[in-house]
């Protein structure tokens, strides 16, 4: 069963919590520096919290030129082992999401793993929103928070 780990920007507050547990989750610290997902500020206070995006057939792993990149047949993770990786960047610089970053400590490249299964980030996330969900339904989910808007919408221009 394949799921996604998404995000609701209407309720994301820019809180970086998600930055934090990821950081200390995999390298013991509260240091953004070192996490695998950036929550990326817009204007008008709109937050994404980025992340890999665990491609059917990521590029970043067609390029690496060590083969230090794979995907976790169970969780559909792309993941970097960190023995093999020469941090030449080619997986940043090809990613077209900017889901790779390089951990500013070991040099290695690192991106979002999804915690084995388990995104500690969906778990600590205060507004909810953060969501690991299966993939076969994720788009009945939107559809749903859709409706809700237009409901919403329509209930406002006609005082209801």
């Amino acid at each position: 069963m394949e799921y996604l780990l998404v995000f609701d920007p209407d309720i994301c507050s820019g809180c970086r919590t998600c930055e934090l547990v990821c950081s200390l989750y995999h390298t013991g610290e509260c240091n953004p520096a070192r996490s695998l997902r950036r929550v990326i500020a817009f204007p008008g206070g709109i937050f994404v919290p980025m992340g890999c995006l665990q491609c059917e057939d990521p590029l970043c792993m067609k390029v690496c030129p060590v083969n230090a990149i794979t995907k976790d047949e169970k969780t559909g993770a792309v993941i970097t082992d960190p023995d093999k990786c020469i941090g030449c960047k080619l997986c940043m610089m090809i990613c077209p999401f900017g889901g790779t970053t390089m951990d500013p400590v070991s040099k290695v490249a690192v991106r979002c793993d999804l915690c084995d299964g388990d995104p500690q980030c969906v778990k600590f996330c205060p507004t909810g929103a953060l969501e690991y969900v299966r993939a076969d339904t994720y788009g009945m989910i939107k559809k749903r928070r859709s409706v809700e808007k237009i409901s919403e919408l329509i209930g406002f221009v006609f005082g209801g």
